[in-house]
């Protein structure tokens, strides 16, 4: 009986074993065939390709120049079970188990082919996408995969901040301000901290050119800053990985490049602890993630800091602890589709943040004040809360 039994089973395992491999020469044969019939100009395959590709893309890898580029892939998470659950903390860890989960089932084919060819590329998963850099040729082969939605640019934006103004000499006895601010008085905020609301309980997230963390109106408020020592995991990243400015890349510490973003966060939440009130809310607590180099933003370093408060990681990355995530991001900055930012490039960030529970709150821009000027991502999308002065 035994002996029966192998003879049949030795045969039967040699004949899976040639549909395997049937299937497998099948599947390569199937994918050369498509790259060929993409290759072929005019073809439908390649026509239903170039579709795919942004024109900035097709622009900026013209005459065999490469450029940085997001592959949007096709399958992306439904989160909209988060709307359900009752709590932040429920909502957020829903969320971004869900893209998470997502971006682990399906990149890994991507990621296996950039990887086999030496291409620079990054992952994200708050948009189930990959950065990537290169020429043409990477971008319509990546487009004519069925798995790919999209391939978007990721343009350098020069965002349109305030010039820093003549530095003064300083008199030798300077006085103590004692005074709210005009523009907090300005939105009635005197009255709501009188009934007791100041923002306590409240973790904000600045998204800007970083933060100076220890200046005297900040420090105190910081997460991170327990009134002895500093900790920065859970409360800092920084998304510049070249460049930088005065604060280089990949800062491990909170720092302003260009006062920018100190200013904005000083607007939220400043305070010097006396009668200098700057802040619309002086007791909620902040966080921050530098977004711009010197002003200057992409997509990519965008949704990096989207998806660090979506689930903040320690400093120089880690494992993300979404019950760390703030419960407002503030962003003074702008993707214009005049320089090369698809209209949905940010949208699903955005609204995954919408989903956990943040309020990504933004700025309307500076392009008004007449009807219809509220025009550049983020300012537009439904999940956005957007200010204009």
């Amino acid at each position: 009986m035994e002996k029966h039994s192998h003879s049949k089973v030795g045969p039967l395992r040699r004949i899976i074993g040639l549909l395997f491999f049937a299937a497998a020469v099948a599947a390569v044969l199937g994918a050369v065939a498509s790259l060929r019939a993409v290759n072929q100009p005019g073809s439908p395959e390649q026509a239903a390709a170039l579709r795919k590709i942004a024109p900035w893309v097709t622009e900026h890898t013209a005459g065999g120049k490469q450029a940085e580029f997001m592959v949007v892939l096709a399958d992306q998470a439904d989160v909209s079970g988060a709307a359900a659950l009752s709590t932040k903390s429920e909502k957020g860890r829903f969320v971004r188990d869900a893209l998470w989960n997502k971006s682990q089932t399906t990149q890994g084919p991507v990621l296996q082919w950039l990887r086999e060819r030496g291409i620079e590329h990054r992952s994200f998963y708050i948009v189930n996408a990959v950065l990537v850099k290169g020429g043409r040729d990477i971008a319509e082969t990546l487009a004519a995969r069925p798995d790919v939605a999209r391939v978007e640019g990721n343009p350098q934006i020069q965002n349109s901040l305030p010039q820093p103004g003549p530095t003064l000499e300083a008199p030798s006895q300077p006085s103590a301000p004692a005074t709210i601010e005009p523009g907090i008085t300005y939105t009635n905020a005197p009255a709501v901290w009188a009934e007791g609301f100041t923002g306590q309980n409240i973790v904000i997230g600045s998204a800007d050119t970083g933060v100076r963390w220890t200046h005297n109106a900040l420090k105190p408020q910081y997460r991170g800053w327990n009134g002895s020592a500093a900790d920065h995991n859970f409360n800092w990243h920084d998304s510049i990985h070249t460049g930088g400015g005065i604060c280089g890349p990949n800062s491990p510490v909170p720092c302003d490049d260009f006062f920018h973003g100190s200013h904005t966060t000083g607007t939220a939440i400043g305070t010097d602890g006396g009668a200098n009130q700057i802040g619309m809310a002086p007791g909620a607590k902040w966080i921050a993630c530098r977004n711009m180099d010197q002003g200057v933003g992409t997509p990519a370093r965008y949704i990096e800091c989207m998806e660090f408060f979506l689930a903040p990681t320690p400093v120089g990355g880690g494992q993300g602890d979404p019950t760390k995530a703030p419960d407002v991001t503030i962003n003074s900055w702008g993707c214009p589709v005049s320089e090369g930012c698809s209209v949905n490039t940010l949208q699903a960030a955005v609204e995954a943040q919408a989903a956990a529970g943040i309020m990504m709150v933004v700025a309307a821009g500076n392009a008004g004040s007449a009807c219809s000027t509220t025009i550049d991502p983020p300012s537009f999308y439904d999940a956005s809360y957007t200010v204009g002065a």
